[in-house]
């Protein structure tokens, strides 16, 4: 267990603070120069700009922060960190740690919208936890378990226990099993931490999309007049990436293909197309035809 139940550091005479704070810098000092010498391997998001950006893709084996407000950002952000946790799972199994709290403000994630994103549901692992401390260490258990593809580590507000040291603790042990964390930090504000990527994601404008193809072919009179657009298009995102250690930043509006579960630039004039083939065993052709019509 990597987190100490007395974070009291402090105390005790003067000689005794500082062997304590030579033995910190020490530490820190070889963190540091073990994260610099670290090279992730990337996986692509899909989108072209982004994935210039970043070097050809999202790290793997690293900490990413995506940072949202509370209220209907929360659900974006919730939609976007599943999007990167599907691309940097690659369909392995992935620990989705929420603090209760959060289940409290947000609601219980949903396994059919998960499915709705591309994802198997089957690969999933939610854990809650009481507190901040409990969700911190079990996501530090989840790291050293290197078959998982991604841990997520869902946590409300300013969390005191989630600070610098905590961050360098979870991307060592990102780094030493492969696992790629992912931080989902709600009605909360960006602090010094030893994230690879930080991203604010907010709601972007999402244009309906067509029927597919089993509404084409019931009858006009039956749809409605508003027919031909009414389903709704795919979930949008307007990503800020603020932090990037190995580059630069930027921002784009990036749109989550669920057939082909992976980002790109949204089109400018949606058409009624059929959905690229994808290979996602869990969920039945009919299934999929169904998403589209409804």
């Amino acid at each position: 267990m990597i987190w100490s139940p007395n974070r009291t550091h402090f105390g005790g005479s003067c000689a005794a603070r500082t062997s304590t704070l030579t033995t910190l810098r020490g530490s820190i000092e070889r963190i540091e120069a073990h994260g610099d010498a670290y090279t992730p391997g990337r996986v692509a998001l899909g989108h072209a700009d982004a994935d210039a950006t970043l070097q050809g893709g999202l790290a793997v084996g690293a900490v990413h922060e995506v940072f949202a407000e509370a209220g209907r950002q929360s659900a974006a952000a919730t939609g976007f960190v599943a999007g990167l946790a599907g691309r940097a799972a690659a369909r392995r199994p992935l620990v989705w740690v929420r603090q209760d709290f959060t289940e409290i403000e947000t609601g219980a994630l949903s396994m059919s919208g998960l499915a709705e994103l591309g994802l198997d549901p089957r690969l999933l692992v939610t854990v809650h936890a009481a507190d901040v401390d409990t969700a911190l260490r079990t996501a530090a258990d989840a790291f050293a378990c290197d078959a998982l593809g991604a841990v997520v580590l869902e946590v409300w507000g300013e969390a005191r226990p989630l600070d610098l040291v905590a961050s360098r603790k979870l991307t060592l042990a990102a780094q030493a099993s492969g696992v790629t964390g992912l931080l989902l930090r709600l009605a909360a504000e960006p602090s010094p931490s030893t994230a690879e990527t930080r991203w604010i994601v907010r709601a972007a404008h999402s244009p309906p999309a067509p029927l597919g193809p089993a509404a084409s072919l019931m009858p006009a009179a039956s749809l409605g007049p508003a027919a031909p657009w009414s389903a709704w298009g795919a979930p949008v995102f307007d990503a800020e990436l603020v932090r990037n250690r190995h580059g630069p930043v930027g921002r784009w509006i990036m749109e989550w293909k669920c057939d082909e579960c992976l980002f790109s630039k949204p089109a400018a004039y949606p058409q009624p197309v059929a959905a690229a083939p994808a290979h996602r065993p869990y969920q039945t052709s009919a299934l999929a035809q169904q998403r589209h019509a409804s």
